[in-house]
């Protein structure tokens, strides 16, 4: 089975990859910088203890012993005495009541973070904690990869909507031209049917000219409205999907059979008919093409009876079901793309135009609600009871 899309997004996700390398490099350096300063801090750590063990030695040098434990007034360090228990502190801000409670409790941290310096010639234990520094750079790589998500999440949103954006535009300019051109032409071929009419005495005949025109003309009326707000009127779900089989009936192969499962309720949506046609008549291509020219399509309605809110209206659901060679789970989503087609000719928006008449103009919502490989699929489209 060959897939094709003509629409291709290499350079988005070229952007998201650069983004996501540049991420990691990122927090790399930063690992990098974090352990490089924790093991500084070791190092001065273990200066600062030889020095405080050092003024018990009598030719020590007092200014630069003085010098060097003067010069760490950023990292937090106790020092424990074995011999009577006595704890002091620097770089620790103690409470009021309850210090030594306090500085024990802040031992037990510091010796899980570190391991601490035993200063034997004092009896002395010296545990430490990391700087203020140190632990805002533990934080940093973090809070930096959370910035450059939200900036990749951000931009890859712009983007999306972007070219959703530009889509639209290519929708609304080709549909608008489209139904300009056809105007000509129609208005041409209305008038020599009048004059058909003057001529001949084969009604039969210039009753299917005339239909045949009149189709011309709900074409290019449907092309005009893209794009355009729908005027949505309160319709009968049955008869609007009834107009648009017994048309399509006519047009289809003699071995495909359109069959109906309806309630004998009116059920009631808004809808703008010219354009909701346009949906079943493109589901029902859809499934003539996936059955091969043989099969059953079957439509059928249901109404919801879950109402949520008071002031929120039942849910209207038609599922149309075909006989054919199933879809992919995988390809759930992808079919309603534009570009997407399994056929060897074809633009592959035919489901692409049909989820932007539901969900654009009429508010409501179609997707593949089930299907089975070699048994068919089953499309359903959710509006609401008007």
């Amino acid at each position: 089975m060959a897939y094709k899309n003509i629409i291709s997004q290499p350079l988005t996700f070229l952007f998201v990859i650069l983004a996501i390398v540049a991420a990691l490099l990122s927090l790399i350096a930063s690992n990098l910088m974090v352990k490089q300063l924790a093991a500084e801090e070791r190092n001065k750590i273990e200066v600062w203890a030889l020095a405080t063990e050092s003024m018990m030695s009598e030719d020590m040098d007092a200014y630069l012993v003085l010098s060097i434990l003067q010069s760490n007034n950023t990292i937090p360090v106790i020092l424990y005495y074995e011999n009577s228990g006595v704890v002091e502190s620097h770089n620790i801000k103690l409470p009021k009541e309850n210090v030594e409670a306090f500085l024990l409790n802040k031992i037990n941290k510091f010796e899980r973070k570190h391991d601490p310096i035993v200063l034997s010639d004092m009896n002395q234990i010296l545990y430490y904690d990391d700087s203020y520094t140190l632990k805002q750079l533990h934080f940093y790589p973090y809070i930096q990869f959370f910035v450059i998500s939200l900036f990749i999440g951000l931009a890859f949103l712009t983007l999306n909507r972007s070219q959703r954006a530009e889509q639209n535009r290519v929708w609304v300019g080709l549909s608008k031209e489209t139904a300009h051109q056809l105007g000509t032409p129609i208005s041409s071929l209305m008038a020599w049917s009048e004059y058909l009419k003057l001529k001949y005495s084969d009604k039969e005949l210039l009753a299917e000219i005339d239909k045949d025109v009149e189709r011309l003309r709900m074409i290019a009326e449907r092309f005009s409205k893209i794009g355009s707000e729908p005027d949505l009127k309160p319709t009968i779900l049955q008869d609007a999907v009834r107009h648009s089989l017994s048309y399509m009936e006519k047009r289809i192969s003699d071995r495909v059979s359109l069959k109906e499962d309806f309630p004998e309720q009116p059920v009631n949506v808004m809808l703008n008919e010219p354009l909701f046609g346009w949906v079943i008549e493109n589901l029902i291509k859809n499934g003539v093409d996936a059955m091969k020219g043989e099969g059953e399509i079957l439509f059928s309605i249901s109404v919801s009876d879950e109402i949520r809110t008071l002031k929120e209206k039942r849910q209207v659901y038609l599922d149309i079901k075909d006989s054919g060679k199933g879809v992919p789970k995988s390809m759930y989503n992808k079919i309603f793309s534009p570009g997407y087609t399994t056929k060897e000719r074809g633009w592959g928006l035919g489901l692409s135009l049909v989820k932007r008449i539901v969900e654009v103009n009429h508010k409501g919502k179609i997707f593949v609600k089930n299907s089975e490989l070699g048994k068919g699929t089953i499309f359903r489209i959710i509006l609401n009871e008007s």
